[in-house]
């Protein structure tokens, strides 16, 4: 039947039908079965097949979605000429406003998957993203084409926004790095993939046939999660567990230990609210989010003019614009390898000695040192390759070495982020989501018009000391996470 607990909690003496006597018992508190790492129903003892089963389907969707993002970037003059438009923003804003979908999307849907359970969401919005995704194959004219892919952005973003909390909820914290690096990987590749995808099949099959290739793939997916996806969130479960006893016994008593004692219209305004509150009110979340964010520009600038930009210096054709993304991708997965072997292993090795895990422990030296200056190197080294035009490999080391960095440490602050926040790990990342999807909409709106105004030469190196000024953000987060986290400020009612 699972554990069950007499709390000091009156129910409601509204309804006149139940009987007094039962009314006034305390509320029996629904939790784990009594040895709770042996429930069979508490998403943490799940056999390791099941868990990696989930967290494989919802990485292969966080890899899905974000290459939609990027895929249509080498055939938007092919786009234009089908439209019969000469519209000299469409080719960045059909990138943008899909990742503004991005912003949008994380406000809500993680709020949801706290209130409705992770699975429904993921269900109902992948369904939603195959639907606009073929919209987006069917669009006769620019408008159309903008709006789907707003949409299909919006329902998309499901997987990136709360697959940290799915893996929280299932994965224990010395075991958490490599999960989110598996899952982190597909959301920072998904970009770079797609331009190779969507230049190849734009000059081969035209440009429609790259919605109608994702529609299918999203559509099998889509099929595999609603077979293998299952509830994971504690309080979602917890409930449902309480209410069977109700309906079993017929106690009305039986209540969650993680039930809130809001109203539902007050708790669903609460988690609406939450992803908003911690990223203006927590300092952690703030800094955290702001340094990722305007990371996140600067790759969506490249992903936006790495076609414009090596058609112009290298004479690279469609096709072959689209394999410069090649050596970005190559980085990231050297960037996961390596945080394969350190991130987890540290955890473990003062787990061995006894020490107290803390989330700061998720933003080692050895991880945040190397991703800051590799990120920042690697831009310089891609600009002056430009700039001087030397042999087209060397401003591809560089975006190789910006890959590196960027997974080192977005996968440093997810991992940080959900450690802080496990109970509202889905809320912070979609705070984290949000402002990512922003920046990375808006921002590179101004890419072209950046290098117009300092070339090459000048405007890469802009963006690596901006992203180098900021570095000392983890660096502080390292060493004084754990005094802020402990602050008034920080403790507010989530």
């Amino acid at each position: 039947m699972g554990a069950t607990y007499p709390v000091n909690t009156s129910t409601s003496s509204s309804s006149k039908e139940v009987n007094h006597q039962v009314e006034s018992c305390p509320s029996l508190s629904v939790w784990w079965d009594e040895l709770e790492e042996q429930d069979p129903e508490n998403p943490m003892n799940w056999p390791a097949t099941k868990k990696w089963a989930n967290i494989l389907t919802i990485s292969v969707m966080s890899f899905l979605v974000p290459l939609v993002s990027s895929v249509v970037a080498p055939a938007v003059e092919l786009i234009l000429v089908d439209f019969h438009s000469s519209s000299t923003t469409f080719p960045t804003f059909v990138l943008s406003i899909f990742v503004l979908g991005f912003a949008v999307g994380p406000l809500l849907l993680p709020p949801l998957s706290e209130l409705y359970g992770r699975v429904i969401v993921y269900n109902v919005t992948n369904v939603l993203f195959v639907v606009f995704t073929i919209l987006c194959a069917v669009s006769h004219n620019e408008a159309m084409l903008l709006g789907f892919r707003f949409l299909s952005g919006f329902a998309g973003v499901a997987t990136i926004s709360i697959g940290p909390a799915s893996i929280a909820d299932i994965m224990p914290r010395e075991k958490r790095g490599k999960a989110v690096s598996l899952w982190a990987v597909g959301t920072v590749i998904g970009p770079m993939v797609g331009p190779i995808i969507g230049g190849y099949v734009a000059e081969v099959l035209g440009w429609r046939w790259i919605f109608w290739i994702i529609s299918i793939i999203a559509g099998l997916v889509t099929v595999v999660a609603l077979t293998i996806l299952r509830e994971t969130y504690p309080p979602v479960l917890l409930e449902r567990k309480a209410s069977r006893l109700r309906k079993e016994t017929g106690n009305p008593n039986y209540r969650s230990r993680l039930a809130s004692d809001l109203g539902l219209q007050k708790l669903v305004i609460r988690s609406i609210m939450r992803p908003s509150k911690m990223l203006l009110l927590c300092p952690i979340v703030t800094a955290s989010c702001v340094y990722i964010c305007v990371l996140y520009s600067i790759i969506y600038i490249f992903f936006s003019t790495f076609s414009i930009i090596f058609k112009e210096a290298y004479d690279f054709s469609t096709f072959e614009s689209g394999l410069v993304f090649i050596a970005c991708g190559v980085g990231t997965l050297s960037g996961l390898a390596y945080l394969g072997y350190f991130s987890d292993k540290i955890l473990e090795k003062r787990a061995r000695a006894g020490r107290m895990i803390t989330p700061e422990d998720r933003l080692p030296f050895l991880v945040t040192v190397p991703g800051t200056l590799s990120f920042s190197i690697g831009i310089f080294v891609y600009g002056w390759g430009v700039e001087k035009h030397v042999h087209w490999v060397v401003p591809q080391v560089g975006t190789a070495m910006t890959g590196f960095g960027y997974i080192l440490i977005f996968t440093a602050v997810q991992t940080y982020l959900i450690d802080t926040f496990e109970d509202h790990s889905a809320s912070v990342n979609g705070a984290n989501a949000a402002l990512r999807g922003l920046a990375g909409a808006l921002i590179p709106l101004s890419g072209l018009d950046l290098y117009k105004a300092l070339g090459w030469e000048w405007g890469n190196p802009l963006l690596a000391f901006i992203a180098l000024a900021l570095a000392p953000l983890l660096w502080i987060l390292a060493v004084y996470g754990e005094k802020i986290r402990k602050t008034q400020l920080f403790k507010l009612k989530l």
